[in-house]
Order: structure tokens, then C-alpha cells, then sequence
């Protein structure tokens, strides 16, 4: 079957700076395709042409005949009287979905995406349930064709395992651009890889994140190889050249010409090859006290609502703590009270004395109209860094802006270049405590090993939220998790964060199928009525079936507990998910048994 859109030939520059050229993409049905690339590669710009929304310079998409395409751009705009329902409602008359339909395709896709509320003002939603709704927007068009720019962004950690899931039952192809290493590996059919690097200007490989690697590997391996035999024949080329070749012969005019193609090919290989890599280094102090932050039975409430209560915890030097929780549990909020910004509602928060706090704000606030010069270097030409006084062109570099972008406005610049500025200016501040909230947004990939190498390397204490389950493993040595709902623990890492939410949720279920049995026979006390005969033929097997879900859940509780996949964060999550559909099942039947039981009296 052909492919659903079918892209070739594809070529866009900016100005003077190409992004891509004349390279081909296609999106065939069931495809769940991770887009990833360095900053400034073009992914974004090659979705956009994917949708129709923006014209390459040359090459053409062809797109099925009566394919809907759904494309869900980075960042989420509503109007300012749109509420949830409206926007859900507009994307349903634009795409022609029958009255009939859409009073339940409404209520199934907003429930589903964990929507309450839906008369909520859209733009008064936090960032992650607006990306839900635009998520959900262009899901209620049954679109067979679905284009997602960093969706995960934005999301907390709830809300990136919602749409793994999502993606992973989904029956619509996708391209997705992201950076969150282990969502590419949860969710990915195929990764392709937008770089200069590569021949076509795309290496595209079937399989996850990891077989993404091991290919990329076995190709930078073999181009290499290839390069440094290049190498040694232009070498000899040259040589030959140089020992003044018979013009007048033809064989000798071919080996000439011969020897300037070679020496066209290794230069081309040679620029495709040539690239750089982010500096990041952060600098501590040489503070020698040991407790530098402490909590003694610390509470926070806002608007009448306990956002966390009773945390006792000791942030000391060298400490790296990863912050996690859903969406307004107060991991924010957390980061304002240990700078003191905010003051604790209960409880007593202690500060080592002329402690240094350095903080990375997620709102990133930038002088729009400023130059990236004055942006890196406030005051002169030049920034003091570790004691040594460095040029602003040196400092850039090694942010790998060049020296042409420093007069260029900051508005121009990508995200993935905004957060390298944030993070320039925060290396100019030694600290005892550096707090990032969200550092990761609008990084590449190879901006992230960097940036966690440097983190790794920091000697000061560090708290870090993030939604990058990769990052949070590789960097912190202590979970602080903060369920939403006032309850706060601490743990050895994000793995075992899940398993407690797990625990929670498991514990609730419990507790609500009590109180349903209590409800039932309170009810059936009151009014005793008969089987009818499908319900006395259903009553008679149920108990069997209770059994045979006991068993499904022992099975399932046994695999998630498995110490062979313990290490892997992906196939328990998988395990986890699978005890949990096993227990509503095993819910539901026990609940249909009691309500059974009660009308038989």
C-alpha cells in the first residue's frame, strides 16, 4: 500500500542558511514515527510542510486523497473567551463530524484526557493541560494522520504516560518531534534523525530509540572509515600532482579529473561531518558547611488548599535531588520556598547563612528586543567565568552561537537557543544550590548528555524538576515526590516513585470497593428484589470468574515484582500498567457480585 503522505525532494532555507536539502519523508499507515536533531535542524519547519501549513523551496508532499492530517504545534494559543468545550466543539464543525456525534465524541475524548471541567477558560489552564486540550483538539477530528511538535514539553510526568499510552492504542499514524529519550523508546515504530551528517540528509531507522542508536552507531562507525580512506587516496592524489603530472595523455587528464572529484567528495564529507557540541559547566563554591537547606514538619497551603503538609528533608552539599509530581502539586511552589520567595504556612524552614541559590526559571524571561551580544554579556565584551575574563565571541561559542548571530535579536532565535542563553548566564553564578525547574525544554538531545554530564560533575547541591524520566535517573540520588493531594516521600529513585503511586492508587480502589459493597447492601437492605433470569444465570458463573481474575492479577503482580526487568524503566512501567487493568477487572467483578448477592437476598 502506498505511503498516507509522501514527501520528496524536500529543500528550505532560511535566508542564507539551509535547513535541509532535497531530502525525502514518508508516513505510512501505523507508523509511530520519533522526528529528532539537533536545534536549528528543521524538524519543526518539515512538520510544518508535512501539514501544508508552510512551502518548501522545492520538492513536493503528496499527501492520500480524504486523509485528515491533524498537526499540534509546539506551543498552544486559545482564544480569550474559549473554554475547553468551545475549542473541543470548533474542531469538530471544522471537521465535519455529524451533529449526532459530537455531544459524545466530546464527552469520551475530554474524559478520557482526565478533562473535569469543561467549561474551564482554555488560556487559564496550566501549560500541560493546555497541551492536553490541543492534543485532544485535533484527536476529535479522527484524523489518520496526527503531527505532534514537542508534546511532552509542557506535560508533567502523568500526562507523558497518558499519551504514551494514548499513542501506543492509537489508530492513526504519527510523526512526533521530541526530545524525552525515554518516550521515543516507549512509544517509537521508526526514528529518523534530521542532520547534515548523513548522506540524505535523514537516517531513518525501524525500531525504538535504542535500535535508533545502535544503527546510528554501526553508520558513523562505517562512515569513518570511509572518510579516513578518503583521506589517504586525495593524500595520494595530491602527491601525484605534486610529482607534476603529463597533461598531454588522456589517462593522465582523467586521473586528474578523477583526483579533483575525490578531493569534492572528502570536502563535502568533511563539512557534513563537522560539528559541536555545547560547553556547560556550572560553578560551586567553596562553601564547607554540610546542611545547607532544612525542613522540619513544613506545610504549604494556597487558596485554601494543603499543598503539601508535614515534609521533613535536608538538602547537603553534593546532594542532586529530583523533584517529581503531577501538574500543581507544589513542586514550584517548593522551589520559591527554598530560595525564600514564599514562606511555609506551617512548620520551620532553616537556611545555611549567606547561602548562594542560583535558579533556573521554566518561565524563561528574556529581553525580546535585546541582541543575543547583550543577552550573554549584560554590561561589556566580555564575561568573567571561574575567575578568567572571556571574550563575548569565545563565550558564545561555546554555546555554539558564531559571531555573526551576536547582533541578532533575541525575538529570531529558537527555544532550543533561548534555554542555551538561560543556561550561559546561569554558569556566570557560582552556587551552593542550583535549582532548574524544567531545564530540559526545547534541548536536543545532545544538548541534554551535556547538560547531565555537567550535573553529574557539579559539586554543589542540586534540585531538579523535570519531566525527563532518562535525566531524573542518570542524575539524581534522591526522588522527592509530591502526589498532588498534600501527601510528600522520599525515595531511591523515580522507579520506586511509580511503584508508591501505584500502591496509592491500589489502596484507593480499595477503599471505594468497600464503600460500594457498604452502599449495596445498605440499599438491598432496604428493598429486597428478585434475579431476573439472565442476571441468576450471570450469578451462578460470577464467582468462578472472580477466581480465574484472582489469578490473572497474582500472574501480573508477579511479573511487575520480577527483579529481571527492575532495571528497566519501560518494561515496568508496562508491568505496572498491565496489574492495574487486571485489578479494575477484578474490581468490577467483585462489585457485580455484591450487588448481585444483594438482590437475591
Amino acid at each position: 500500500m502506498p505511503p498516507i503522505v509522501n514527501a520528496q525532494d524536500l529543500s528550505k532555507s532560511f535566508g542564507a542558511v539551509p535547513l535541509f536539502r532535497n531530502i525525502s519523508f514518508t508516513v505510512s499507515q501505523g507508523d509511530r514515527i520519533g522526528l529528532i536533531g539537533a536545534n536549528g535542524s528543521g524538524k519543526s519547519t518539515l512538520l510544518r510542510i508535512l501539514a501544508g501549513t508552510v512551502e518548501p523551496d522545492s520538492g513536493n508532499v503528496a499527501v492520500r486523497k480524504r486523509i485528515r492530517l491533524s498537526y499540534v504545534e509546539q506551543d498552544s494559543t486559545f482564544g480569550a473567551e474559549d473554554t475547553v468545550r468551545s475549542v473541543v466543539e470548533s474542531a469538530m464543525v471544522r471537521s465535519g463530524v455529524p451533529e449526532s456525534e459530537r455531544g459524545t465524541r466530546l464527552g469520551e475524548t475530554l474524559g478520557r484526557a482526565g478533562f473535569e471541567d469543561f467549561d474551564a477558560n482554555a488560556r487559564e489552564l496550566s501549560g500541560g493541560w493546555q497541551k492536553r486540550l490541543a492534543i485532544v483538539e485535533a484527536l476529535v477530528q479522527a484524523p489518520e494522520v496526527v503531527l505532534l511538535d514537542e508534546p511532552t514539553n509542557h506535560l508533567d510526568l502523568a500526562g507523558i504516560e497518558w499519551l504514551e499510552d494514548l499513542l501506543r492504542a492509537a489508530p492513526f499514524a504519527c510523526v512526533v518531534v521530541s526530545h524525552d529519550r525515554y518516550f521515543l523508546e516507549n512509544v517509537g515504530t521508526e526514528t529518523a534523525e534530521l542532520s547534515r551528517a548523513y548522506p540524505n540528509g535523514v537516517l531513518r531507522v525501524a525500531g525504538n530509540y535504542s535500535a535508533f542508536l545502535i544503527k546510528k552507531e554501526e553508520f558513523l562507525h562505517a562512515q569513518a572509515k570511509h572518510q579516513e580512506a578518503l583521506e589517504n587516496r586525495v593524500h595520494n592524489e595530491i602527491e601525484w600532482l605534486r610529482r607534476g603530472a603529463k597533461a598531454r595523455t588522456r589517462k593522465s587528464k582523467a586521473r586528474i579529473g578523477k583526483a579533483n572529484e575525490l578531493m569534492g567528495e572528502l570536502a563535502d564529507l568533511n563539512s557534513r561531518t563537522r560539528g559541536g557540541s555545547a560547553n556547560i559547566d556550572f560553578s560551586a563554591t567553596d562553601r564547607k558547611t554540610k546542611r545547607l537547606i532544612e525542613l522540619n514538619d513544613v506545610a504549604y497551603e494556597v487558596g485554601g488548599r494543603r499543598l503539601f503538609d508535614g515534609l521533613n528533608f535536608v538538602i547537603t552539599a553534593g546532594m542532586r535531588v529530583g523533584l517529581v509530581g503531577p501538574n500543581g502539586s507544589g513542586k514550584t511552589t517548593l522551589l520559591r520556598l527554598f530560595r525564600g520567595e514564599n514562606e511555609p504556612s506551617a512548620g520551620e524552614l532553616r537556611r545555611a547563612d549567606l547561602l548562594r541559590i542560583v535558579y533556573f526559571d521554566q518561565t524563561r524571561v528574556l529581553d525580546e528586543e535585546g541582541t543575543l551580544r547583550r543577552a550573554l554579556a549584560p554590561d561589556s565584551d566580555s564575561v568573567v567565568y571561574q575567575d578568567r575574563v572571556i571574550h563575548v565571541a569565545a563565550w558564545a561559542a561555546r554555546f555554539l552561537f558564531t559571531s555573526e548571530q551576536l547582533n541578532q535579536p533575541v525575538s529570531r532565535l529558537s527555544g532550543g537557543e533561548r534555554a542555551r542563553i538561560l543556561i550561559a548566564q546561569l554558569m556566570l553564578q557560582p552556587a551552593d544550590v542550583l535549582l532548574l525547574d524544567e531545564p530540559t525544554n526545547d534541548l536536543d538531545i545532545p544538548t541534554l548528555e551535556i547538560l547531565e554530564e555537567s550535573l553529574l560533575e557539579y559539586s554543589g547541591a542540586l534540585v531538579l524538576v523535570t519531566h525527563d524520566r532518562y535525566m531524573l535517573d542518570r542524575v539524581s540520588t534522591t526522588v522527592l515526590g509530591l502526589d498532588g493531594e498534600g501527601a510528600v516521600a522520599t525515595f531511591a529513585d523515580y522507579s520506586q516513585w511509580e511503584a508508591w503511586q501505584v500502591e496509592r492508587k491500589q489502596l484507593t480502589r480499595a477503599n471505594d470497593r468497600e464503600d460500594a459493597v457498604q452502599n449495596t447492601r445498605s440499599a438491598a437492605a432496604q428493598e429486597k428484589k428478585k434475579l431476573s433470569y439472565l442476571e441468576a444465570r450471570e450469578f451462578s458463573t460470577i464467582e468462578q470468574r472472580i477466581a480465574q481474575a484472582e489469578q490473572i492479577v497474582q500472574a501480573k503482580r508477579a511479573a511487575a515484582e520480577d527483579s529481571e526487568i527492575a532495571s528497566d524503566a519501560s518494561r515496568l512501567m508496562a508491568a505496572h500498567a498491565d496489574l492495574d487493568k487486571a485489578q479494575q477487572a477484578l474490581d468490577v467483578l467483585y462489585a457485580r457480585w455484591h450487588e448481585l448477592e444483594a438482590k437475591q437476598g
